[in-house]
């Protein structure tokens, strides 16, 4: 089939499949960019023990299937052309000979893995991890989950054919081929970030063969066909090109950080930045949920020395560093409905008036911190109080420590000499002008707001249409999708007023994390 824009006059259709914690979003957009349609279909999460957190693969499909249905009931089921995939990292799925799930997923918020960390981080060592995979080990990690069914399930460790993750699962069963992508890959701590391949010596740490392992493409790159028994099941063409897709966020970073304490997981990744445009040479986007992430694109591979940053394979080809923060928006959240009691956001902002001169600092470590300081044991921290602090002051030094923070991750980027001039911004933080002011001053960065944040599922459906030779790249489907709304730009003297607070407030985490320590 020509997938060109007008096959016969018509538009070609695509699928992205966003494999959530808590439920499947499908998307169905057309050539030009249009959103035809978006349905959601939700599963269970199982608790089977305090900290673990697992789902069945089987949900997955069974949704995803349903959802696509739902999807396309009004559509030209013969104008569908490809599908792809963004989806929760991380998560451990395992099959048998017969290609039969083996178990539970254990999922990228389950905390059983501690004592598969240590081990990892500190008999292995940072150093090692760092040298095969540019990633040191976390709870949420893939590699320590298989560690821990290999002490704790011998028995379904035996049996194990093929290692999968969550979306890979989905694509296996539309298609029959056991695949990954390089960006959903990078999240298992057994990938060769650098070489975009298999580490030899972390299969050997971890006791896996190679063959276990999925084939591993590039975001964009097909993977196959849809099955014809599937094709019939769905009423589209047996021809239906299947693009390897991309990792993406797991969840609300709280519902993990009460499953594991501190570990690794939530932000946006790589199916969202496609979506928002962030690829290609030094492209930025944070993004200000629950949790906080500043994610920048890069034709280059580079790693901190501290491993501060994610250093992960990106969709585009390339990769990218991604620096996550617990608590972002959700600080405000917290402030607003917990201490202050009230739902009033923009009432509270309002009151807001002399930027660059507050007395009051706050560090946003309610749930521990990620990045950059990998700190479970963190807490939230208001400094600088006097008899004259108002409420006011408060609420600007919350909003002020989430820009800090994210700006403690902009300066590890710096210093593997990565210089940015914009980002872009999304999330539900987002929508306040005040905030996006405050970023774009302190980390002396022009903001720009997209028109559209659809994220992972308009990512997986734009990875799609590269697939089938739609578009020549993800960087020119990106240029010609995403547009831009509005754009706030630094001004030099609050630049210069905030580069001093800055200075300041970077001081304070070294200054309390003995504290830390001890009130944990």
């Amino acid at each position: 089939m020509d997938h060109n824009t007008n096959v016969g006059g018509r538009f070609m259709l695509y699928i992205g499949i966003d494999l959530g914690t808590s439920a499947v979003k499908l998307l169905l957009m057309d050539s030009e960019g249009n959103i035809r349609n978006i349905v959601s279909r939700e599963y269970p999460l199982y608790f089977p023990h305090p900290g673990w957190s697992e789902q069945k693969p089987e949900d997955w499909y069974e949704q995803t299937m349903e959802g696509i249905r739902e999807l396309l009931k009004d559509a030209d089921k013969s104008q569908v052309a490809g599908i792809s995939f963004g989806g929760q990292m991380h998560g451990l799925v395992i099959l048998d000979e017969k290609d039969q799930v083996i178990r539970p997923a254990i999922l990228w918020n389950d905390g059983r893995t501690t004592e598969e960390c240590d081990y990892l981080n500190n008999v292995i060592g940072k150093e090692k991890l760092s040298e095969y995979t540019a990633n040191i080990s976390f709870t949420g990690f893939t590699a320590p989950k298989i560690l821990w069914v290999k002490k704790n399930e011998p028995e379904n460790f035996a049996r194990i054919k093929k290692i999968m993750l969550p979306k890979d699962y989905i694509a296996y069963r539309l298609t029959g081929v056991h695949c990954t992508d390089v960006s959903d890959a990078s999240g298992m701590l057994l990938f060769d970030v650098k070489n975009r391949c298999w580490s030899k010596e972390m299969c050997e740490i971890c006791g896996v063969r190679e063959e276990q392992l999925a084939t591993c493409y590039e975001s964009y790159e097909k993977v196959g066909c849809v099955l014809p028994e599937v094709a019939d099941e769905l009423g589209i063409p047996a021809n239906v090109v299947v693009a390897a897709g991309a990792g993406d966020k797991g969840g609300p970073a709280r519902d993990f950080l009460r499953a594991n304490g501190g570990g690794g997981g939530a932000g946006d990744n790589a199916a969202a930045a496609v979506g928002t445009g962030t690829v290609g040479d030094n492209m930025c986007n944070i993004s200000l949920g629950t949790s906080g992430t500043i994610f920048i694109s890069s034709n280059h591979f580079g790693v901190d020395q501290h491993n501060a940053l994610h250093s992960f394979a990106h969709a585009d080809g390339h990769y990218h560093l991604m620096g996550c923060m617990l608590s972002a928006a959700s600080c405000n959240k917290w402030w607003m409905d917990e201490i202050i009691g009230t739902k009033d956001y923009a009432a509270e902002q309002a009151q807001i008036e002399k930027l660059g001169e507050n007395h009051v600092y706050f560090l946003p470590y309610l749930m521990g911190e990620r990045s950059p300081h990998n700190d479970p044991n963190a807490r939230g921290t208001f400094i600088g109080m006097t008899m004259d602090t108002t409420r006011a002051d408060m609420t600007q030094a919350v909003l002020e420590g989430v820009a800090f923070a994210l700006r403690d991750s902009l300066e590890v980027a710096k210093s593997l000499g990565i210089h940015l001039e914009r980002t872009k911004i999304c999330g539900g933080g987002a929508k306040s002008p005040l905030w996006k002011k405050m970023i774009a001053n302190i980390l002396n960065l022009k903001v720009d707001v997209i028109e559209s944040e659809e994220g992972p599922a308009m990512g997986g459906a734009m990875l799609a249409a590269v697939a089938c030779g739609e578009y020549a790249s993800v960087e020119e489907i990106a240029e010609k999708f995403v547009k831009v709304t509005g754009t706030v730009e630094p001004d030099p003297e609050l630049v210069a007023k905030y580069e001093d607070r800055y200075q300041k407030f970077r001081q304070i985490y070294p200054a309390c994390r003995p504290l830390f320590e001890i009130i944990k």
